[in-house]
């Protein structure tokens, strides 16, 4: 990963148009291609970024101090260089993946095990199916025989939509698997989470913990 903090301005060209003027801010250039500028004004979420795949150009001579990034749709983000106040590169090596909680991990386990849960005639491949990026927490096939990746949260945010998203782009690109669908499964989700997942074709399943591991309802019933 190369970390750069720079004094810079930034213009996205592509579907919209966008401009940051010029202020500090820091750039993240990662080896998987992708580059993300942040301000020091919030958590995590970047100003602007480019998904891999994308292309990083340095300009020279009359260009110099510019970097445009393209992406394969040939959007473009500039940034340009006013002042560098820090620039380097370091290897972070693999990445060993998320390690869920007690829960995230139980709630796998009891879904893999009941896996009609998600309807009449799933069954499963397998649990924690290895992928370049990292395991998908659920492989399975529909009634119809279409594969489904299931990505299992405690709580469904949008980061959890993201992650089962990078899954899917992966997994449909090996004809032995597409086309591969998503569900969203979590005891709660976000209703943001929600529209993200229904805009990106993805099915969200709400995940009833004590009904998985068959503990009865105790409210009064009638009948």
């Amino acid at each position: 990963m190369r970390l750069v903090i720079a004094r810079c301005s930034v213009d996205y060209a592509g579907r919209l148009t966008a401009h940051l003027p010029s202020a500090p801010r820091l750039i993240l250039v990662k080896a998987d291609g992708s580059v993300s500028i942040h301000a020091d004004d919030r958590a995590y979420k970047p100003l602007n970024w480019m998904s891999p795949p994308c292309t990083l150009k340095e300009g020279t001579g009359e260009d110099e101090g510019v970097w445009t990034v393209v992406n394969k749709a040939g959007e473009k983000l500039i940034i340009t260089m006013e002042e560098i106040l820090h620039d380097s590169s370091h290897e972070l090596g693999v990445d060993p993946g998320l390690i869920k909680d007690g829960v995230e991990a139980h709630l796998q386990e009891l879904l893999a095990d009941r896996i009609e849960t998600l309807g009449d005639g799933y069954t499963l491949i397998r649990r924690e199916y290895m992928t370049a990026i990292g395991p998908v927490d659920i492989l399975c096939r529909d009634a119809d025989g279409q594969t489904v990746a299931v990505e299992i949260k405690r709580r469904g945010e949008i980061d959890g939509v993201e992650q089962l998203t990078r899954y899917l782009d992966l997994l449909n690109r090996d004809p032995h698997l597409a086309p591969v669908r998503g569900v969203f499964a979590a005891q709660e989700i976000k209703p943001q989470a929600r529209v993200l997942a229904t805009d990106r074709g993805i099915n969200c399943h709400i995940l009833d913990y004590d009904a998985l591991r068959g503990i009865e309802d105790d409210k009064l019933r009638l009948f």
